[in-house]
């Protein structure tokens, strides 16, 4: 139904194939980014889910140079996929927040290989501003850019509780700066957040409103070494079962508009550091289990979304 598949949603990897002729392939990178809310610029450490790595899925050290990283990630997603095409992926905590000069550096760094067709950014809403988006602008002239940021909730209570150092508010002007910089927008939000479904829902119908360009499902999970963890084995949390979150996720994506493009649907973490819940270790599982879903309601992303005007 969406991008020449059977897809029941508009599968950000299944839109890069079309648009590109070949499947694109996000090589992640570590450029030795902080975070305001781990260095104690807004609080003390960070967000009750974000990991020692920042929310880091590959093992590249940032040490290595850019360059390094990126022609290492290049070299192995080849030989393992046979990929042609790539985009590079700042991922690791904020990757906004330095200077505009150094960012300049580090992201054109990035866009030297000669497969690289892109760059996506990932950061904070409060990480950025008019000097930050006028050269992410620029590089989106010639590169297929896109900045992700991270939500998480529309609710400020949802926000102050997982110790986010941010409202809603910063990230609707935030928002609307990078979209007025004609700048592709991801917004990533998580699933579990002592929210009701409703609430959760109600952040579908804002995205919706706002007609964000694409949208990251996280499930909220815990991880070694986390705030997350603690509360965890102190039994304040627990976490959806997998039928849960397949049916939420699907209820979600019948409000977002059919022209919004999922880049992540299941997975959160390395393996190795996910203490709970477990069946998040098993994404294609999960992501069968979602287009088995949507078959059975003969539902699709968009089937529930009210247009706005």
């Amino acid at each position: 139904m969406f991008n020449n598949t059977d897809k029941r949603y508009n599968q950000f990897s299944a839109y890069l194939k079309n648009r590109f002729g070949a499947k694109v392939y996000k090589i992640t990178l570590d450029a030795g980014f902080s975070c305001p809310n781990r260095d104690g610029t807004i609080s003390s450490g960070g967000c009750i889910f974000c990991d020692e790595g920042g929310s880091f899925s590959q093992a590249h050290s940032n040490l290595l140079p850019i360059e390094k990283q990126v022609e290492i990630g290049a070299l192995t997603l080849r030989n393992r996929f046979k990929a042609q095409k790539f985009m590079s992926y700042f991922q690791a905590y904020s990757n906004t927040y330095k200077p505009v000069e150094e960012l300049e550096t580090i992201y054109k760094s990035a866009l030297k290989h000669p497969d690289i067709i892109g760059l996506s950014i990932g950061t904070r809403p409060d990480c950025i501003d008019n000097d930050k988006l006028n050269l992410i602008a620029d590089i989106s002239k010639d590169y297929y850019t896109w900045v992700e940021y991270g939500l998480q909730s529309i609710h400020d209570k949802t926000l102050k509780k997982i110790n986010r150092g941010h409202d809603f508010d910063c990230f609707l002007k935030t928002y609307e700066k990078t979209k007025e910089k004609g700048i592709n927008v991801c917004v990533h939000v998580i699933f579990g957040l002592w929210e009701t479904k409703d609430e959760i829902l109600q952040t579908a119908e804002k995205l919706a409103q706002l007609k964000v360009d694409g949208v990251k499902i996280h499930m909220l999970c815990a991880l070694k070494n986390t705030k997350l963890a603690n509360m965890y084995e102190n039994k304040e949390i627990d976490f959806m079962t997998e039928d849960e979150y397949v049916n939420l996720v699907c209820d979600f994506l019948e409000l977002l508009p059919p022209t919004t493009s999922i880049h992540r649907l299941a997975g959160n973490g390395l393996k190795k550091n996910l203490i709970a819940p477990r069946w998040l270790g098993a994404k294609l599982d999960c992501l069968n289990k979602i287009d088995a879903e949507f078959l059975a309601r003969n539902s699709y992303q968009g089937f529930s979304y009210k247009l706005t005007k």
